[in-house]
């Protein structure tokens, strides 16, 4: 058995001399059923539209389900990676729009309550994806349990979805209070999703990140919106990304643009520890 010493001393050693120049975006949101996945999948097809090496990983650990909207029919997933009955590259699947895709698992320990031996699994994994990839996309569980924050908490760029409704604000401004609390590289942007026109999509924006602003004294930044439309719901029932089967709708131009937004930033320079790095500080 692995005293605590021994234990912090081989996550230390995993991390050491660990360099990465790739970049991790967490996508959540307060509540269940305002687009977070669709947009985890549709950005990770934009991404690697622009040449970049995109994984997405579905980290919805209550509710794994980007395998759906891909329609793709994994026969092992990120749980068998968990327990190690096999390694990354046995799940790691091609998926349509030129990205790599590791399927999820409901019913997954939360991440405050990992054993040493998960612990070690997790950061092997991470450690693995990072050599491989530029972008590396988090489809997170909505909510704000530990197994959503502390994850959405250590990327590079959290993407909190939310829609105009008043219980969807609601629920965002929960989930930027606990990542904001928790955050070691704070960059917490607002995706506004289902919007009748873009004035809603700003209003809706300047509305949440006066109130984080004033309230918890943190900058929420403006990643963009989505228009409402009917192409989203039409793509979902016939299992294919919305960018791929309607890439002239309205909400793929604005899926697209999110992406472009996204793109700069990862121009501009990451941060010099790595998404590997910071989750591994959480077990120390």
């Amino acid at each position: 058995m692995l005293t605590p010493a021994d234990q912090a001393t081989h996550l230390r050693e995993m991390v050491q001399d660990h360099h990465s120049r790739s970049c991790t975006i967490a996508v959540t949101s307060g509540k269940g059923g305002v687009g977070k996945t669709n947009l985890s999948v549709n950005l990770a097809i934009c991404l690697a539209a622009r040449r970049l090496r995109v994984m997405l990983m579905d980290a919805d650990f209550g509710l794994a389900n980007a395998d759906v909207l891909l329609n793709l029919q994994p026969t092992a997933n990120l749980s068998h990676v968990m327990s190690g009955r096999c390694e990354l590259a046995e799940v790691v699947t091609e998926a349509p729009g030129g990205f790599r895709f590791v399927p999820g698992a409901s019913g997954l320990t939360q991440m405050a309550n990992l054993s040493v031996f998960e612990q070690h699994r997790v950061l092997t994994l991470l450690r693995d994806i990072e050599r491989e990839v530029d972008v590396l996309v988090l489809d997170c569980g909505a909510g704000v349990s530990r197994s959503v924050t502390t994850l959405a908490a250590a990327a590079d760029i959290c993407l909190v979805v939310t829609t105009p409704e008043p219980t969807a604000i609601t629920d965002a401004y929960a989930t930027i209070k606990v990542v904001s609390q928790e955050t070691q590289n704070p960059h917490v942007g607002l995706v506004v999703n289902l919007c009748r026109s873009k004035a809603e999509g700003q209003s809706t924006y300047e509305r949440l990140a006066g109130v984080a602003n004033r309230f918890l004294e943190f900058a929420v930044f403006d990643f963009g919106y989505i228009l409402s439309d009917d192409n989203v719901v039409r793509a979902v029932r016939q299992r294919m990304p919305l960018v791929l089967r309607y890439p002239r709708s309205s909400a793929a131009a604005c899926v697209a643009g999110i992406a472009a937004r996204l793109a700069r930033d990862l121009e501009t320079g990451r941060d010099s520890h790595s998404f590997l790095r910071r989750v591994a500080s959480m077990f120390m």
